[in-house]
């Protein structure tokens, strides 16, 4: 517990309730910034929080913890003497939990402070829970990986003995289900380890124009069976970004893969690499577009497209699993970059990717 006041009395008081008759462990700060900073140093399950502070007041203080994602579940409660009623609702919209008027009164505050506690339980539960959920989910996932290599040996074992030709094509589909699924076991493996942030990135320096042009290529059969035009639009010289390779490969594929998917037969899609303009202000950067002429994206869905298992609109004979996008951004974002989703002027969406560009060492 965290009691921040800058009057002694006040201090005492509280630590007198909370320490000595309920039995609390409490920690006192005088001030706004002592007050981050013993927070940033305890992460205490709650804080009592004065507003009326010279330095930093209270409602500044709440606003700052609320911002770090470290104290989102920390309960505040906001001692205050104002009595006005926008005062109390600007406490509550800086994320206070609670508030508590002066003079503070013991009874009123235990209660308010074993309500604030069981919340903070009750979010270490469902906390544990999720955790759990997410071990349990990486470890069947991966294992998943064993009876897929086994189909896949079988399956490479039956090309070899010189099956019919009609044998040979139903064993090609099965192989490229196969390698979807390794793909997508590889995703959710991916996702997992950047929720628990323990991402390892294999940083180089990539040539992102060369990536995209195998991507076009590499997509080549799909988008001709389709009658899929795919436009590449690329400068003139390379453009290097510091990345790990596979990963922002497979950003790529995701964004094409779904641009196939979405859009129509005998429609067109655009690959496009742009190095912005210098600015004094920010890094150099490099924008990755790709724009499809699908059915595009409604304003409500660009709140949650990139959410996972988020599937958008349902179109009929595409499959749709939600977790493309999702893994797309956590990616982007590992490597400090940004994405986003537009509509087209006439049809279609525009997946944009902006990512620091590099100067590869001589």
């Amino acid at each position: 517990m965290l009691v921040v006041d800058n009057e002694q009395y006040i201090q005492e008081v509280a630590k007198i309730c909370l320490e000595t008759v309920a039995g609390w462990e409490v920690l006192t700060a005088s001030s706004g910034k002592e007050g981050i900073v013993q927070a940033e140093n305890h992460q205490p399950d709650a804080i009592l929080l004065d507003v009326m502070m010279p330095d930093m007041d209270g409602i500044e203080v709440c606003q700052h913890l609320k911002k770090n994602p470290l104290f989102h579940h920390i309960s505040i409660i906001i001692v205050t003497a104002l009595s006005d009623k926008e005062d109390l609702a600007r406490c509550l919209d800086a994320g206070a939990d609670d508030f508590i008027s002066k003079p503070i009164n013991s009874i009123e505050l235990r209660a308010r402070m074993r309500s604030m506690l069981r919340i903070k339980s009750q979010y270490d539960r469902i906390q544990n829970t999720m955790q759990l959920r997410a071990e349990m989910m990486q470890t069947i996932v991966h294992d998943l990986r064993n009876p897929l290599i086994g189909i896949m040996l079988g399956c490479d074992s039956l090309k070899s003995l010189g099956m019919p030709d009609r044998a040979q094509k139903r064993l090609d589909q099965i192989s490229k289900t196969i390698e979807q699924m390794r793909l997508l076991i590889d995703d959710i493996l991916t996702i997992g380890r950047i929720e628990a942030k323990k991402l390892f990135l294999d940083l180089s320096n990539i040539d992102i124009v060369e990536m995209a042009k195998s991507v076009i290529d590499d997509f080549e059969p799909l988008t001709s069976s389709k009658q899929i035009t795919v436009l590449g639009k690329f400068p003139q010289e390379a453009a290097y970004i510091s990345a790990d390779k596979n990963l922002i490969r497979r950003v790529l594929d995701n964004l094409m893969d779904n641009a196939i998917k979405f859009s129509p037969q005998q429609s067109f899609i655009i690959l496009q690499i742009e190095c912005l303009p210098k600015n004094p202000d920010r890094p150099d950067l490099i924008k990755i577009q790709v724009i499809d002429s699908g059915i595009g994206i409604s304003p409500e869905q660009k709140q949650v497209i990139f959410e996972k298992y988020e599937v958008g609109n349902i179109v009929t004979g595409v499959s749709q699993i939600g977790l493309g996008l999702s893994f797309c951004k956590m990616t982007v974002e590992a490597h400090h970059g940004e994405i986003s989703a537009t509509n087209n002027q006439s049809q279609g969406a525009t997946f944009t990717i902006l990512l620091r560009r590099v100067v590869p060492d001589e």
